[in-house]
């Protein structure tokens, strides 16, 4: 363990990045020049050697220095590329997102996946958010794998998980809705039983404001609330989303949102995690 301090955490990955500099690909569709310069800067930060992924003719007509993979369809050449160990890491760009994890699941061979976002509060404070896919984290079982799974990869940055599970009200509001009733029952349950595994966790109820004071990790209600939260915080709110990395120890697959066009944090982001990967 490095240091368990969470604000240390971007210090660590920027670090980290520096030293890999791995093999990263970028899917690109709709290229545009503040697209591909965010790829250049991670580039030449030296956070990563970047791939584009794309349709070659649409990328050199805006001009870029960065190597180009040509193909018209990013989102099953991210996941070939990935696959047969031809980069490092990938970030899904601005690539299509259903289809690009559509490929990412066939090739993994499994149903679901679950993805841990790293986002940055607008004073700068970054925590992890999950569940963040609209189809993630309907369950109990599927948010206690998701707590699990995503507490083993917080604890490879060096940072020792603070989970605050959120739920849909306080439990003064218990008898008003048959919904918020099952939420929050849900919520008091998936906290004991993650207590029981050995998590530090908390429910926090709908107090979001309160979870995020002394958590690391937060725990949306499910997958449509917590891309609400996302959305909500890096394009209304003044914060910023890094990427959220695909939760598998094999490969390195980061999504990201095709909103806003800044890829590097990203990038640097995908080739930390290749790093930490390769120290297993």
């Amino acid at each position: 363990m490095e240091n368990n301090n969470i604000g240390a955490l971007l210090e660590t990955i920027e670090r980290r990045a520096r030293v890999n500099r791995a093999r990263v690909a970028m899917g690109i569709r709709n290229p545009n020049p503040k697209l591909l310069e965010s790829a250049w800067k991670a580039q030449e930060l030296g956070y990563a050697q970047v791939v584009l992924v794309g349709i070659k003719k649409e990328i050199d007509e805006i001009g870029t220095k960065l190597e180009v993979v040509d193909t018209d369809n990013p989102e099953k050449t991210l996941v070939e590329l990935m696959i047969s160990r031809k980069v490092d890491a990938v970030i899904r760009g601005t690539a299509t997102a259903s289809e690009a994890l559509a490929h990412l699941k066939k090739a993994l061979g499994k149903k679901g996946i679950c993805r841990l976002a790293l986002l940055l509060t607008v004073d700068g404070k970054p925590f992890f958010l999950a569940p963040v896919g609209i189809d993630e984290g309907n369950t109990i079982v599927d948010k206690l794998r998701i707590i699990t799974l995503g507490a083993e990869h917080i604890r490879r940055f060096g940072v020792e998980p603070a989970v605050g599970v959120l739920s849909g009200g306080r439990i003064g509001d218990i008898g008003r809705n048959k919904r918020v009733d099952r939420s929050l029952a849900d919520g008091e349950f998936v906290t004991r039983r993650a207590q029981e595994l050995g998590i530090n966790a908390k429910h926090y109820t709908i107090l979001i404001e309160d979870a995020i004071k002394e958590s690391n990790f937060i725990i949306a209600p499910d997958g449509i609330s917590g891309n609400l939260i996302f959305r909500t915080l890096a394009f209304l709110g003044g914060g910023d989303g890094l990427g959220a990395p695909v939760l598998m120890d094999d490969f390195v697959f980061v999504d990201t949102s095709r909103v806003g066009g800044h890829f590097t944090k990203a990038i640097m982001l995908a080739s930390s995690l290749s790093h930490l990967n390769k120290e297993r």
